[in-house]
């Protein structure tokens, strides 16, 4: 009864781990049941209680002293070296823990509740200029221990560098402007743009929060310490500073970086094959002419199946456009999605 149970939850999409331990047993248990024909259970189980174990008197003694008026709001870290000045020990800490955690009152005891952090909901880009991931990089100056401030802004649909600006100094008005200036340049009307970013300061200041407000731009934020949360503009940041023409040596001064960046920005946007987009270039698929060109890849292959069909062990490479893209993306079976845009 007990294997069918955990073939019923692993069918059902639970981790084997996760089952065995709900019904009692171990993953190399239930291994040894499936190997024996008979499935008998030969597991002997403690033959005699430990003797230095709690009492139910100690360990409702634990639990009084735990939920007194003077220790409630206390850990059992601070609750024994306490008692312990007091001339009186009862358990140590971990006895403390365990006996709380069999009464289910292993909680957070003091008023301040740990804050929940939940991950982002998940947006759905169906076209250009609907989601938009910004963030700020260093890039290294020829003074030691200086820098210039990279502010880049990404469309998440095409992969497009929609905006970017080179800065001594990272400032929330220098971001808001940018982000103006890219709305205007790309005629993104109100209420039809999400801005994601990390939670640093130039994003979440309060020049930044009335700039989006005027335009109508929806803001969306990572979680803290998250950087997976704002993972197309990281990425982003990976290809420019992992790229053979990055300079070695520090800028020398910040003519010279936004001149560098200038011409990055050009052979990513119109040059680089981007393998996210099926190899196209961002401005193709921000300009929607990626369609065409896979289809015209898909005629090439096409006929080269035709030609030589036993050098094809599976059908052709899959040209089909990628379609919808979506930020911080779910588990189908988990995903409560937030479609912005339908």
């Amino acid at each position: 009864m007990t294997m069918a149970l955990i073939d019923d939850a692993v069918a059902a999409g639970a981790r084997i781990d996760r089952a065995c331990d709900v019904v009692g047993v171990s993953t190399r248990t239930l291994e040894r049941w499936r190997l024996d024909e008979g499935c008998t259970d030969r597991r002997a189980g403690p033959r005699h209680a430990p003797a230095h174990q709690l009492s139910e008197v100690e360990k409702e003694k634990i639990l009084a002293v735990a939920n007194a008026p003077e220790f409630r709001d206390k850990s059992p870290k601070q609750i024994v070296p306490t008692l312990a000045d007091r001339g009186e020990y009862i358990a140590s800490e971990s006895s403390f823990y365990r006996v709380l955690r069999e009464a289910n009152q292993l909680a957070h005891r003091g008023r301040a509740r740990p804050r929940k952090l939940s991950r982002p909901k998940e947006l759905v880009a169906r076209g250009p200029n609907q989601i938009w991931c910004w963030d700020i990089t260093y890039m290294r100056a020829a003074i030691r221990g200086t820098f210039y401030f990279l502010y880049l802004v990404v469309d998440v649909y095409s992969r497009k560098i929609v905006a970017w600006t080179v800065e001594s100094e990272e400032l929330q008005d220098l971001a808001a402007a940018m982000i103006e200036r890219a709305t205007n340049e790309h005629d993104v009307p109100k209420h039809a743009l999400v801005l994601h970013a990390d939670n640093g300061g130039p994003m979440k200041g309060s020049t930044m929060v009335a700039t989006l407000q005027r335009l109508g731009i929806l803001p969306s934020f990572s979680r803290p310490r998250v950087s997976d949360d704002n993972a197309y503009a990281e990425a982003l940041f990976k290809t420019l500073k992992y790229r053979p023409a990055y300079p070695r040596q520090p800028f020398t001064s910040i003519e010279q970086a936004r001149a560098w960046v200038a011409d990055f920005v050009r052979w990513y946007n119109t040059e680089h094959l981007h393998s996210a987009i099926r190899y196209v270039t961002p401005d193709d698929r921000h300009a929607g002419r990626d369609v065409a060109i896979l289809a015209k890849r898909e005629v090439v292959y096409r006929a080269a199946h035709t030609r030589t069909p036993r050098r094809w062990t599976l059908d052709t490479r899959n040209w089909t456009p990628i379609g919808d893209v979506a930020l911080n993306k779910r588990h189908p079976e988990i995903s409560n999605a937030r479609e912005v845009f339908r």
